[in-house]
Protein backbone atom coordinates (compact mmCIF):
# COMPACT_ATOMS: atom_id res chain seq x y z
CA UNK A 1 0.00 0.00 0.00
CA UNK A 2 0.66 3.19 -1.09
CA UNK A 3 2.58 5.39 2.21
CA UNK A 4 1.61 8.45 0.53
CA UNK A 5 -0.30 11.09 3.20
CA UNK A 6 -1.93 14.31 2.90
CA UNK A 7 -0.71 17.29 4.55
CA UNK A 8 -2.55 20.87 5.43
CA UNK A 9 -0.76 22.54 2.34
CA UNK A 10 -2.62 19.35 -0.21
CA UNK A 11 -5.79 18.68 1.58
CA UNK A 12 -8.86 19.72 -0.67
CA UNK A 13 -11.78 21.16 1.29
CA UNK A 14 -14.86 20.24 -0.27
CA UNK A 15 -16.96 22.30 2.16
CA UNK A 16 -16.32 23.81 5.62
CA UNK A 17 -18.56 26.10 8.34
CA UNK A 18 -18.34 25.64 11.97
CA UNK A 19 -19.91 23.03 12.42
CA UNK A 20 -18.73 20.27 9.68
CA UNK A 21 -15.54 19.75 7.58
CA UNK A 22 -15.66 17.69 4.67
CA UNK A 23 -12.53 16.32 2.76
CA UNK A 24 -11.94 14.55 -0.78
CA UNK A 25 -9.43 11.98 0.48
CA UNK A 26 -6.38 11.19 -1.29
CA UNK A 27 -5.22 7.30 -2.70
CA UNK A 28 -3.07 6.24 0.77
CA UNK A 29 -4.72 8.32 3.18
CA UNK A 30 -6.05 6.76 6.59
CA UNK A 31 -8.93 8.75 8.06
CA UNK A 32 -8.02 7.73 11.54
CA UNK A 33 -4.85 6.61 13.07
CA UNK A 34 -4.48 2.82 13.52
CA UNK A 35 -1.46 0.56 14.33
CA UNK A 36 0.50 1.76 11.11
CA UNK A 37 1.54 4.46 12.69
CA UNK A 38 0.80 6.65 9.92
CA UNK A 39 -0.01 10.08 10.34
CA UNK A 40 -4.33 10.10 9.67
CA UNK A 41 -6.04 12.48 7.74
CA UNK A 42 -7.56 13.76 11.04
CA UNK A 43 -4.79 15.24 12.20
CA UNK A 44 -3.77 16.93 9.30
CA UNK A 45 -7.21 18.47 9.21
CA UNK A 46 -6.79 19.49 12.69
CA UNK A 47 -3.33 21.08 11.44
CA UNK A 48 -5.20 23.04 8.42
CA UNK A 49 -8.04 24.51 11.16
CA UNK A 50 -5.27 25.03 13.89
CA UNK A 51 -3.34 27.21 11.64
CA UNK A 52 -6.26 28.67 9.76
CA UNK A 53 -8.22 30.41 12.54
CA UNK A 54 -5.25 30.71 15.02
CA UNK A 55 -6.56 28.36 17.31
CA UNK A 56 -4.84 27.97 21.19
CA UNK A 57 -4.40 24.43 22.66
CA UNK A 58 -6.56 21.28 21.24
CA UNK A 59 -8.51 21.36 18.11
CA UNK A 60 -11.61 19.52 18.22
CA UNK A 61 -12.59 17.19 15.38
CA UNK A 62 -14.67 14.32 15.34
CA UNK A 63 -14.29 11.20 13.06
CA UNK A 64 -18.28 10.55 11.42
CA UNK A 65 -17.22 7.74 9.22
CA UNK A 66 -14.48 6.30 7.36
CA UNK A 67 -12.80 5.01 4.01
CA UNK A 68 -10.68 2.55 3.43
CA UNK A 69 -7.23 3.48 2.70
CA UNK A 70 -6.81 2.54 -0.77
CA UNK A 71 -10.22 4.11 -1.69
CA UNK A 72 -10.53 8.02 -2.36
CA UNK A 73 -13.62 10.65 -2.23
CA UNK A 74 -15.49 12.63 0.26
CA UNK A 75 -15.12 12.24 3.90
CA UNK A 76 -16.92 14.30 6.97
CA UNK A 77 -15.42 15.55 9.86
CA UNK A 78 -17.32 17.20 12.54
CA UNK A 79 -16.02 20.66 14.62
CA UNK A 80 -18.23 20.61 17.09
CA UNK A 81 -19.30 17.91 19.70
CA UNK A 82 -22.69 18.97 18.63
CA UNK A 83 -21.89 18.10 15.49
CA UNK A 84 -20.59 15.47 15.86
CA UNK A 85 -23.60 13.69 17.66
CA UNK A 86 -26.08 14.57 15.24
CA UNK A 87 -23.84 13.39 12.22
CA UNK A 88 -23.26 9.94 14.37
CA UNK A 89 -27.12 9.63 14.29
CA UNK A 90 -27.86 10.84 10.83
CA UNK A 91 -24.90 7.69 9.66
CA UNK A 92 -26.45 5.56 12.06
CA UNK A 93 -30.23 6.10 11.04
CA UNK A 94 -28.69 5.79 7.51
CA UNK A 95 -30.10 8.93 6.30
CA UNK A 96 -27.84 10.30 4.16
CA UNK A 97 -27.43 9.45 0.24
CA UNK A 98 -23.93 7.61 -0.56
CA UNK A 99 -22.76 7.45 -4.37
CA UNK A 100 -19.89 5.76 -5.53
CA UNK A 101 -18.01 5.42 -8.45
CA UNK A 102 -15.81 2.02 -9.02
CA UNK A 103 -14.03 0.81 -11.81
CA UNK A 104 -14.51 -2.65 -12.99
CA UNK A 105 -12.63 -5.31 -15.47
CA UNK A 106 -15.57 -7.53 -16.46
CA UNK A 107 -19.06 -6.59 -17.56
CA UNK A 108 -21.56 -6.98 -15.08
CA UNK A 109 -24.70 -9.29 -15.83
CA UNK A 110 -27.38 -6.36 -15.99
CA UNK A 111 -27.07 -2.98 -17.02
CA UNK A 112 -28.41 -2.06 -13.79
CA UNK A 113 -29.59 -4.20 -10.63
CA UNK A 114 -29.52 -4.35 -6.90
CA UNK A 115 -27.29 -6.85 -5.11
CA UNK A 116 -28.54 -8.42 -1.66
CA UNK A 117 -25.35 -10.36 -0.04
CA UNK A 118 -24.96 -11.55 3.67
CA UNK A 119 -21.51 -10.45 4.32
CA UNK A 120 -18.79 -11.61 6.99
CA UNK A 121 -16.50 -10.31 8.19
CA UNK A 122 -12.79 -11.90 9.01
CA UNK A 123 -11.00 -9.62 11.39
CA UNK A 124 -7.94 -11.80 10.70
CA UNK A 125 -7.21 -10.87 7.48
CA UNK A 126 -9.19 -8.04 7.20
CA UNK A 127 -12.00 -8.86 4.73
CA UNK A 128 -15.37 -9.59 4.63
CA UNK A 129 -16.98 -12.57 2.43
CA UNK A 130 -20.64 -12.07 0.17
CA UNK A 131 -22.56 -15.22 1.01
CA UNK A 132 -25.47 -15.60 -0.98
CA UNK A 133 -27.62 -16.61 2.15
CA UNK A 134 -27.22 -15.75 5.38
CA UNK A 135 -24.73 -17.13 7.48
CA UNK A 136 -23.65 -17.24 11.21
CA UNK A 137 -22.28 -13.96 12.23
CA UNK A 138 -23.39 -12.48 9.01
CA UNK A 139 -25.24 -9.05 8.27
CA UNK A 140 -27.33 -8.15 5.33
CA UNK A 141 -25.94 -6.02 2.46
CA UNK A 142 -27.62 -4.35 0.01
CA UNK A 143 -26.64 -1.60 -3.07
CA UNK A 144 -28.20 -0.60 -6.11
CA UNK A 145 -25.06 -0.37 -9.09
CA UNK A 146 -25.98 1.02 -13.01
CA UNK A 147 -23.46 0.76 -15.49
CA UNK A 148 -22.58 5.11 -16.50
CA UNK A 149 -19.94 4.21 -19.11
CA UNK A 150 -18.32 1.67 -21.14
CA UNK A 151 -14.16 2.15 -21.77
CA UNK A 152 -11.91 0.32 -23.80
CA UNK A 153 -11.17 -2.56 -21.28
CA UNK A 154 -12.95 -1.32 -17.87
CA UNK A 155 -16.72 -0.32 -17.04
CA UNK A 156 -17.61 2.44 -14.70
CA UNK A 157 -20.33 1.76 -12.28
CA UNK A 158 -22.34 4.27 -10.41
CA UNK A 159 -22.94 2.44 -7.01
CA UNK A 160 -26.03 3.75 -4.26
CA UNK A 161 -25.31 1.82 -1.17
CA UNK A 162 -28.40 0.86 1.01
CA UNK A 163 -26.51 -0.51 3.79
CA UNK A 164 -22.76 0.28 5.49
CA UNK A 165 -20.79 -2.68 5.95
CA UNK A 166 -17.00 -3.43 6.16
CA UNK A 167 -15.64 -3.44 2.67
CA UNK A 168 -19.13 -3.80 1.03
CA UNK A 169 -18.51 -2.80 -2.11
CA UNK A 170 -15.76 -4.38 -3.00
CA UNK A 171 -16.98 -7.70 -1.99
CA UNK A 172 -19.95 -7.65 -3.58
CA UNK A 173 -18.55 -6.89 -6.74
CA UNK A 174 -16.32 -9.52 -6.18
CA UNK A 175 -18.77 -11.52 -5.33
CA UNK A 176 -20.49 -10.54 -8.94
CA UNK A 177 -17.41 -11.53 -10.93
CA UNK A 178 -16.89 -8.02 -11.10
CA UNK A 179 -13.79 -6.94 -8.59
CA UNK A 180 -12.50 -2.66 -8.71
CA UNK A 181 -9.27 -2.21 -10.69
CA UNK A 182 -6.45 -2.28 -8.37
CA UNK A 183 -8.46 -4.44 -6.14
CA UNK A 184 -5.65 -7.51 -4.71
CA UNK A 185 -7.71 -8.17 -1.86
CA UNK A 186 -10.68 -8.72 -3.87
CA UNK A 187 -9.47 -10.74 -6.60
CA UNK A 188 -8.13 -8.38 -9.62
CA UNK A 189 -5.16 -9.77 -11.00
CA UNK A 190 -2.82 -6.58 -10.57
CA UNK A 191 -1.52 -3.46 -8.20
CA UNK A 192 -2.19 0.45 -9.39
CA UNK A 193 1.17 1.94 -9.13
CA UNK A 194 -0.29 4.52 -6.65
CA UNK A 195 -1.31 1.34 -4.23
CA UNK A 196 -5.27 2.44 -4.46
CA UNK A 197 -8.40 1.00 -6.45
CA UNK A 198 -10.59 2.67 -8.41
CA UNK A 199 -13.24 3.14 -5.61
CA UNK A 200 -14.29 6.72 -5.30
CA UNK A 201 -16.99 7.76 -2.97
CA UNK A 202 -18.19 10.71 -5.42
CA UNK A 203 -21.56 12.49 -4.15
CA UNK A 204 -22.94 12.46 -0.57
CA UNK A 205 -26.08 14.26 0.37
CA UNK A 206 -27.25 14.85 4.03
CA UNK A 207 -29.22 17.46 6.28
CA UNK A 208 -26.42 19.80 8.09
CA UNK A 209 -26.37 18.71 11.22
CA UNK A 210 -27.25 22.43 12.82
CA UNK A 211 -28.65 24.63 9.69
CA UNK A 212 -30.63 21.77 8.80
CA UNK A 213 -30.08 22.49 5.09
CA UNK A 214 -29.65 20.19 2.66
CA UNK A 215 -25.97 20.13 1.59
CA UNK A 216 -24.60 18.02 -1.67
CA UNK A 217 -21.61 17.08 -1.83
CA UNK A 218 -19.64 16.10 -4.87
CA UNK A 219 -16.11 15.19 -5.24
CA UNK A 220 -13.91 14.83 -8.05
CA UNK A 221 -12.06 11.40 -8.66
CA UNK A 222 -8.05 10.99 -9.35
CA UNK A 223 -6.42 12.88 -12.27
CA UNK A 224 -5.53 9.26 -14.09
CA UNK A 225 -6.11 8.31 -17.90
CA UNK A 226 -8.98 6.14 -16.27
CA UNK A 227 -10.69 8.05 -13.84
CA UNK A 228 -10.41 11.46 -16.21
CA UNK A 229 -12.50 9.53 -19.22
CA UNK A 230 -15.46 9.38 -17.19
Amino acid sequence: MSKTVSNKDNLQILHEDNHIIVVNKRVGDIVQGDKTGDKPLSEVVKEYIKEKYNKPGKVFLGVVHRLDRPTTGIVVFARTSKALARLNELFANRETQKTYWAVVKNQPPKVQDTLVHYLKRNEKNNTSKAHVKEVPESKKASLEYTIIKTLDNYFCLKINLHTGRHHQIRAQLSALGCPIKGDLKYGFDRSNLDGGIHLHARKLVFIHPVSKESLEIIADPPNDAIWNSI
